[in-house]
This record gives C-alpha cells, sequence and structure tokens, in this order.
C-alpha cells in the first residue's frame, strides 16, 4: 500500500531580520525531500558562513519547494515588525509551487492564512530540519541584500553589521543620519529623526 506523497509535504518557515535597524524583513520556506536527507541542518545563526553558502546550494538543489519573500522597511514602519514578519512568511508560503499539508513555523505566532495547516514551533530552527533551511534561506538572501545597500550607502558599513544594531552602525548613523532604508520606527532611527 503506498502512503500519499502530498502528507508527506511538510513546509518549514523562518525568518531573518526582525532586528536590525535598516533593510527589510525576509523570510522563506521550504518543502525538504524526506527521502534525501540534508546533514549540518539547524538555526542559520549557529552556522559559519561557508557551511551556510554550502547548504544554501544544498537545499536548492534538493528541496521539494522553496521560496523566499520580503516585507520592505517601509511594510516594517506602516503596520510594526511583528505584522511584516508574518507578512513575509505569508508571502514565501503562497510564492511555494506546491501546497504543503502542514506548515512548521519557527517563533510563537502563526501569520493569518487561511487555508493551511500551521503550527508554530519555539526554536523550530533548532529541532525542525525544514524550519533550520527556512532559516538559512532567508538569512542568505537578507545578507545579499545588505551587501548591495552597502554598495549603495558605504558610509553605513551594513556588510559588516548588516544593519543590526551594533555600536558601529549607531555610532555611524548618527554621524550621518538617517538613510532612505533605516527603519524609522525603530528607537535608535527614530531619535535621530
Amino acid at each position: 500500500m503506498h502512503e500519499n506523497p502530498i502528507a508527506k509535504l511538510v513546509a518549514g518557515v523562518d525568518e531573518a531580520g526582525r532586528g536590525p535597524l535598516a533593510g527589510p524583513v525576509v523570510a522563506a520556506a521550504v518543502i525538504l525531500d524526506q527521502n534525501r536527507p540534508l546533514d549540518g541542518l539547524t538555526d542559520s545563526k549557529k552556522l559559519s558562513a561557508a557551511r551556510r553558502d554550502t547548504l544554501e546550494q544544498l537545499i536548492k538543489h534538493q528541496a521539494i519547494a522553496w521560496a523566499v519573500a520580503e516585507a520592505s522597511h517601509h511594510e516594517v514602519d506602516d503596520i510594526n515588525i511583528l505584522q511584516a514578519s508574518l507578512l513575509a512568511m505569508m508571502r514565501s508560503i503562497l510564492s511555494l509551487n506546491q501546497k504543503p499539508a502542514l506548515v512548521l513555523i519557527d517563533g510563537n505566532r502563526l501569520p493569518p492564512l487561511k487555508g493551511y495547516r500551521m503550527q508554530a514551533i519555539i526554536k523550530g530552527d533548532l529541532h525542525e530540519p525544514c524550519i533550520s533551511a527556512a532559516s538559512i534561506l532567508a538569512k542568505q538572501y537578507r545578507d545579499r541584500q545588505m551587501l548591495e545597500l552597502d554598495r549603495l550607502y558605504p558610509e553605513y558599513q551594513f556588510a559588516q553589521h548588516k544593519g543590526y544594531p551594533t555600536r558601529l552602525h549607531r555610532e555611524l548613523l548618527k554621524e550621518h543620519g538617517v538613510s532612505p532604508v533605516h527603519r524609522r520606527s525603530f528607537r535608535p532611527v527614530m531619535e535621530l529623526l
């Protein structure tokens, strides 16, 4: 007797970029092939850049489906970072070329998406390979975006801190003022407006 292959379609979803003062928040959704497990998947923050690069290529090559989506810094300011994160997650799920039977979301909140079975898992990126894979794709995509913003706005050194509120970033923000890609609703940015 054969199992229904649809029942195996489990998507993992995670985001990158909730904490930074600049740039978009990015989410990825990944449906891994359970017959081709990938070794070494874990929370993207626990992996070296080189390991993330390798795993990103493997995930994109071997996954049944994957998608990356974002909510812009304008959307973060308009609807707040939590709602923007959920919006990016929703967009990534809807961008998958196959509908999953179950969606596992990292964290404790679910995006407001009807017609999908979803479950929130705190620290899911450590325990669920599909969420780990999503965390890697989201981080890789967002890091590349921050490298692009570094080329556009070199005075902020986005390549160094990826927009996170490090001491260096806060000092450069005070020195150069607020750029067009900073999140104006975040206190360290708001205080300079």
